[in-house]
């Protein structure tokens, strides 16, 4: 019997799946680039709520909430991460090989260590995410409304509170910073750039308003 001839092979896609599979990836790499993306311009506040919406509204609500002025932790968020979302500090090695974990389990725009994040957490009742920048936000403004409680730092000084935020409230209250020039020197900055930020704020606040329309989705889920 004469064999039957056989088909030559010709490779061929699974359209379906290729289909699907550049869809995710395209998808997937959106949601990468707008988790990740700092501000265009971090020096000007107003540059910055012009260009994240969200930014803003996130803002004004924790404002409110929490009745600290929204350039501090602006401009603390600006010297922890630089507004990225997911930073973290430098790994640890074993035999200078092998990562090991990091300096600290600071994360997120807030560079929010575990214990403190979990204190947050319990204390609001809501689990929140260190990439989000409205929970970040939030977590900073109850972390200063504590320490205004406290150790008496009023919410509008940036340069203590930002000693406080790196010290640890019983650290700020023993002085631990006066041993580190170096932390001066930073919190001064933060101080600065915080009233650098309240002088743009204060002239583009009545531009920076929504609609009516803007200021309603602002608030849908």
């Amino acid at each position: 019997m004469k064999a039957p001839a056989l088909k030559p092979h010709v490779p061929c896609l699974d359209f379906r799946r290729f289909t699907i599979n550049v869809v995710l990836g395209a998808f997937s790499v959106g949601l990468v680039g707008c988790a990740t993306a700092p501000p265009q311009n971090p020096n000007d506040i107003c540059s910055i709520y012009r260009e994240k919406r969200s930014w803003y509204f996130a803002a004004m609500k924790a404002q409110e909430k929490w009745h600290v002025p929204n350039t501090v932790p602006m401009a603390m968020m600006y010297q922890e991460s630089g507004f990225h979302s997911d930073i973290q500090t430098r790994r640890t090695y074993i035999l200078w090989i092998i990562p090991w974990g990091h300096i600290t389990s600071a994360y997120g725009y807030a560079q929010a260590e575990n214990g403190v994040w979990h204190d947050y957490q319990r204390s609001i009742g809501h689990d929140g995410d260190r990439t989000n920048y409205a929970d970040a936000l939030d977590f900073m403004d109850w972390y200063m409304t504590r320490t205004h409680r406290l150790a008496g730092v009023p919410l509008a000084d940036a340069r203590n509170q930002y000693l406080a935020y790196h010290e640890g409230w019983g650290g700020y209250r023993r002085g631990t910073y006066q041993g580190k020039p170096w932390l001066g020197r930073v919190a001064s900055k933060v101080g600065s750039r915080a009233q650098r930020y309240k002088t743009q704020y204060d002239r583009c606040a009545d531009s920076l308003k929504p609609s009516f329309w803007e200021w309603l989705f602002s608030w849908l889920p």
